[in-house]
């Protein structure tokens, strides 16, 4: 468990992994590989991710005639550095952490966005412990707020941004303690060990389905506003016809189980520019992405 406590703190702790070598080997940037990897944003526990995309792994190696390997790197930083290096042809980023591989990386394509109650958009929930002493984002002020991963969206920029618009300062007006994925977020709140912290509300839904979050033992706080949902993207340096190949294979799916491990109904093309808005909000917190290079 590791506290937040002023920007400069944050930008080098989300940054430091940029110098740690990926636990997996890189190869060169072959424009048409005989493998594929694709990597899973970590937000969840890994063997649940990786166990989820069994179905993901058949169908693309199926349908690209490729072998497919599944990847879950240790954190949201080493999978931007995956991508900058070339050791993953395919990321399902968050949204904030594809803004700052597209940072890193200005080559990488983002070709695909899963779309949800018929919006490629979704909501950052901000819960708190029932009968707790959080009842209100006031009542946040003075206590510990539990944040995912330092450069996910839904579990800490959104939510971070959310309550500096309600007057609230991350290390002046509470004390912000990141546990590393969305599901850690939400059991540390149901168990009382923090009275309040934020993630996907896509993710709280699902932990809620899966029997994993007892809903009687959260209040949700409100809602950030709408979010660019996740991003799919690829190397710029893969062949024509390959990424052709790839963004159909998105695109085209219909699969339930497989859109389920996504939280999505569908894929539709991604546009770079819907995440402007994720940009903004950086600059908002005093993140300038020039910095984070």
């Amino acid at each position: 468990m590791t506290f937040s406590l002023n920007r400069r703190t944050l930008i080098a702790s989300v940054f430091a992994a940029a110098t740690v070598f990926s636990p997996f080997a890189a190869q060169a940037q072959e424009p048409n590989p005989d493998t594929l990897r694709v990597a899973l944003l970590p937000d969840e526990n890994a063997a649940t991710l990786i166990q989820n995309a069994q179905p993901l792994k058949e169908y693309l190696s199926k349908t690209l005639d490729k072998n497919v390997e599944i990847v879950v790197t240790t954190d949201y930083s080493s999978m931007i550095e995956a991508m900058r290096f070339g050791r993953i042809e395919i990321g399902y980023f968050g949204p904030f952490s594809y803004v700052l591989a597209k940072s890193k990386a200005p080559e990488i394509e983002a070709f695909a966005v899963g779309v949800d109650k018929g919006k490629p958009t979704y909501n950052s929930v901000l819960i708190a412990t029932a009968d707790g002493p959080v009842k209100s984002i006031a009542d946040i002020k003075g206590k510990s707020f539990g944040f995912g991963d330092q450069a996910s969206t839904s579990s800490h920029l959104a939510p971070r941004a959310h309550l500096v618009k309600n007057g609230l300062v991350g290390g002046t007006d509470y004390e912000a303690v990141h546990l590393g994925t969305h599901d850690a977020v939400a059991r540390a709140v149901q168990a009382g060990q923090i009275p309040a912290g934020a993630l996907s509300e896509p993710i709280l839904r699902t932990l809620i389905e899966r029997g994993t979050i007892d809903a009687s033992k959260i209040v949700e706080l409100d809602l950030t506003a709408p979010i660019p949902n996740y991003p799919i993207a690829m190397q710029g340096y893969l062949a024509p016809e390959l990424k052709e190949k790839i963004r159909s294979a998105f695109l085209d799916l219909k699969d339930e189980e497989i859109l389920a491990s996504f939280r999505a109904e569908g894929f539709q093309p991604a546009d770079d520019t819907s995440y402007d808005v994720l940009r903004e909000t950086a600059q908002l917190l005093n993140l300038e992405l020039a910095q984070m290079n």
